[in-house]
């Protein structure tokens, strides 16, 4: 069965099985990779393909980073931040759609204080059953314990690469920070919040070393979310200035395109088998045709339809270009509900706990416990 022989080829979780994966262009050996993880999805989390209602609430940035297009130092972009009462109708327009989950992204914005995020994580859970996820970046732990007792129940932050001379490269830190973003995880984990993460595929100077790293750790840190996507240069970011990159060796910089981002799916559902897994706008920005979908059929389970009104949305740019920027939260809908519809897939309803997080709290799972 390709699947299994798949799955033994992993078995000793070293990176030279991965890295070999990683590397392998045959068709033949891709699509055995696809059928394992497709049948691994199926087995783990099931068919469904659950919906989250994305907010990009703030695209104020207080952060260097190299790679983003919201980083403090462009002063090209019109900056926004939505009222609460702009980010409550968006919540109730996710649950008029039949999303279980909203997700409050933006960049790492001070004025989004503790007491605001609490008071609007409580104004979400005291009026419509959804969970909610947030994904504001390094705060500290005070804030995240507020937001937690508040209601939140998800936490994304992604560790971009594990490799700390690209983090620090492109990621400078926070003054005097001494934590790296592996410890922060750990700490919302201990918080009791549901901890999702993940890393930019082909950012300059990644290596394919570096990207199987990434994997063993996503499995080293249990993750109950994971998403990876390609880099996608941004114009007004240092990365656009090929001076500025780190370079390898030839043959050893992992590409940033399609084909890499489906292996690495693929390879998360195998090592991750019960972490919820995006197809992302990244891939669909790549393929603007059936990237999702190519997504769901190789290991991934959630799409993440945009709720942020189109007169905000076009500027939270983090890379150029966004695949739906100027479609409203129905037509959206309307769209995805459409493709997913299309691979015989079910919509998911309520708020699609990844099975891992029940796992952990020591809820059986109707599917792994059928294994």
């Amino acid at each position: 069965m390709p699947s299994a022989a798949v799955l033994q080829s992993l078995e000793p979780l070293k990176r030279e099985a991965l890295t070999a994966w990683l590397r392998e262009e045959r068709p033949a050996r891709l699509e055995q990779l696809w059928q394992a993880a497709d049948e691994v999805r199926q087995a783990h989390v099931g068919g469904e393909v659950h919906l989250r209602g994305l907010i990009e609430i703030s695209n104020y940035c207080i952060r260097l980073c190299a790679y983003c297009g919201l980083r403090a130092p462009n002063t090209e972009l019109k900056r926004y931040r939505m009222t609460e009462e702009e980010i409550l109708a968006c919540a109730r327009q996710a649950h008029a759609l039949g999303y279980g989950t909203v997700v409050l992204q933006s960049g790492e914005d001070p004025l989004l204080s503790r007491e605001m995020i609490a008071r609007l994580v409580r104004r979400i859970k005291d009026s419509l059953p959804l969970a909610v996820t947030l994904s504001l970046g390094e705060r500290s732990p005070e804030d995240w314990a507020t937001w937690r007792q508040a209601g939140a129940d998800r936490y994304l932050l992604r560790f971009e690469t594990s490799n700390p001379h690209l983090f620090r490269k492109y990621h400078p830190p926070k003054g005097e920070q001494r934590e790296t973003r592996i410890e922060m995880l750990r700490q919302l984990r201990a918080l009791g919040y549901e901890v999702g993460s993940g890393v930019m595929i082909g950012i300059p100077g990644q290596t394919y070393d570096d990207l199987a790293d990434d994997l063993l750790m996503f499995r080293e840190l249990d993750l109950d979310m994971i998403g990876v996507g390609p880099f996608i240069v941004h114009p007004r970011t240092p990365l656009a200035d090929p001076g500025f990159r780190v370079l390898v060796p030839d043959g050893d910089q992992v590409p940033a395109n399609e084909l890499m981002t489906y292996k690495t799916v693929a390879l998360t559902r195998l090592l991750c088998p019960r972490a919820n897994i995006p197809s992302t706008t990244a891939l669909a920005t790549l393929n603007r045709e059936r990237g999702r979908e190519l997504g769901l059929v190789r290991g991934a389970n959630i799409v993440m339809p945009n709720l942020t009104p189109p007169r905000y949305r076009v500027y939270y740019e983090i890379y150029p270009n966004k695949a739906c920027i100027q479609e409203s939260a129905e037509a959206c809908h309307v769209c995805l509900r459409s493709r997913i519809e299309s691979l015989g897939r079910p919509i998911g309803r309520g708020p699609g706990e990844s099975p891992n997080y029940r796992a952990r709290r020591g809820e059986a799972d109707g599917l792994d416990a059928a294994m």
